[in-house]
């Protein structure tokens, strides 16, 4: 039986405010346990929440960016359950009518080689607090509470069951996280667990439309992790329904050792959390001049830049995907061709995705960290591009520009002159450097003319070779065409 797998992510994104959600504590990590809390936290007698306007505009730039409607009335809630790190015994959300409701996420997913611009509908974005901690490491047998995160703000964000794979729910989660990050309400440290997905799975056999029974996998913290989760229990659910078991909803959580998901609880039935008006928050009210404010403000969208990149730069829907998934990226490389010229906008995509890219997650750096700046790897291009050094030679250039640390915009230039990298561009060099390898390559020569055009590689690699890497590739293929053919 072939199989359709359905997958719906629910995210948690916490909103860059400095305090939290309904009180005036810092969210600050990695502070002391229970040393950033304060009255509402705690849930005292007497405590009352106050709605952070932060957040509510926060929610409003993510609302606008992905094209839902923002609710002018949305109501806060009270979801009860018990947690030990629930002061309130309940969690203040939203349900019924949620901040930001619809909307659509874009991201490109490479499919049979080929880059694909696919899309996941929305069903809604919610304000709500997080959570306490709990604390077993320390306390043999026994659990600590940490009350620091709880009211810290968070932006729930829920996906239609649109997503048929493991890649394309990370697709999806990769082009999420560049769109809360570079609208700055959320910093998108998924370690700090600024950003997790919670993955609901199902699969069913293809061309059925009811939906499968469905497992939701909890607090996924890192984009691998999301992907091994699905696919296993993908594989899981498969397996249990082929060999005439059944599937029974849970909520399951991924093991990164193992590498397998396992049962927290079970789920009797969907309606799992009861949900009351909260009686202490008035309706949030949102006026069309506050949206307009907003708007106003926003910055060029990931996905009108990539489409921006396409149209102004010729570059493909791969590259232009790759060179805005980060706003620092995008911005390096408008900063590169503004000193390079439009013409070397593609070197420039090539050099980024490549020996840049390449660096920094060797080093574990961010580009903005990159001690090569954007004019310093314009000069670069430039050199390339008239012939002053080969795109071998640059990438010793560029290791050596990467060491120097150097701030000055004419590194390239220096380093090729110290070193003495210029390439050879002299006819009557060249030709003496042909006339040698020729010589001392007799057999390739008659491989050549007997018909083995590949013969000629191994005599470029010798000239090459006895160039020390510095002979001009397109006048030394020329020379030494000319020369077998005489």
């Amino acid at each position: 039986m072939q199989w359709e797998v359905v997958i719906g992510l629910e995210t948690h994104a916490q909103l860059t405010t400095q305090t939290k959600i309904f009180s005036g504590s810092p969210t600050q990590f990695g502070a002391e346990p229970n040393t950033q809390t304060s009255p509402v936290d705690l849930a005292l007698p007497g405590a009352l929440p106050v709605m952070n306007r932060g957040a509510v505009e926060r929610a409003i730039q993510f609302g606008l960016a992905i094209g839902a409607t923002v609710a002018p009335h949305s109501v806060f809630a009270r979801k009860n359950y018990f947690y030990p790190d629930l002061p309130k015994g309940y969690q203040i959300s939203q349900m019924d009518l949620p901040i930001v409701q619809g909307g659509r996420v874009s991201f490109a997913l490479e499919v049979g080689g080929k880059t694909e611009i696919r899309s996941v509908q929305l069903t809604r974005a919610h304000l709500e607090e997080d959570a306490g901690k709990s604390l077993h490491e320390d306390y043999q047998g026994m659990t600590g509470i940490d009350l620091n995160r709880a009211g810290t703000p968070l932006l729930e964000i829920v996906t239609e069951p649109d997503m048929r794979s493991a890649a394309e729910a990370v697709a999806y989660a990769k082009a999420l996280h560049t769109l809360v990050t570079w609208l700055g309400i959320c910093d998108g440290n998924m370690q700090e667990g600024s950003f997790r997905c919670d993955a609901n799975v199902s699969v069913r056999p293809v061309g059925q439309k009811e939906f499968g029974t469905r497992c939701e996998i909890k607090n996924l913290n890192s984009f691998r992790f999301l992907e091994d989760a699905i696919n296993y229990e993908v594989r899981r659910q498969i397996e249990l329904i082929e060999d005439g078991g059944r599937v029974v909803q849970a909520t399951r959580l991924y093991d990164p050792d193992k590498k397998e998901t396992r049962e927290m609880r079970s789920k009797e039935d969907a309606h799992d959390y009861r949900y009351f008006p909260d009686p202490d928050l008035p309706p949030l009210v949102v006026s069309a001049e506050w949206i307009a404010r907003v708007k106003a403000a926003m910055p060029e969208l990931p996905g009108a830049m990539r489409e921006r990149f396409v149209r102004d730069y010729a570059l493909s829907e791969y590259d232009a995907a790759v060179l805005t998934q980060s706003k620092a990226m995008a911005n390096y490389f408008e900063a590169v061709v503004a000193a390079a010229g439009k013409e070397q906008a593609k070197p420039a995509a090539n050099w980024l995705m490549g020996d840049v890219a390449s660096t920094l997650n060797r080093e574990g750096i961010e580009i903005a960290a990159a001690p090569v700046t954007a004019a310093q790897l314009a000069l670069l291009l430039q050199r390339i591009a008239d012939g002053t050094i080969s795109n071998k030679i640059a990438k010793e250039v560029f290791s050596a520009m990467w060491e120097a640390k150097s701030d000055s915009d004419k590194l390239a230039d220096d380093i090729i002159e110290s070193k003495g990298l210029k390439q050879i561009s002299d006819s009557g060099a060249l030709e003496k450097i042909v006339d040698d390898v020729l010589a001392a390559n007799a057999k390739s020569v008659e491989e050549f003319r007997a018909g083995k055009e590949q013969a000629i590689n191994a005599l470029m690699g010798q000239a090459m070779k006895a160039s020390k890497g510095k002979a001009n590739p397109a006048q030394l293929t020329e020379l030494l065409k000319k020369k077998l053919t005489a």
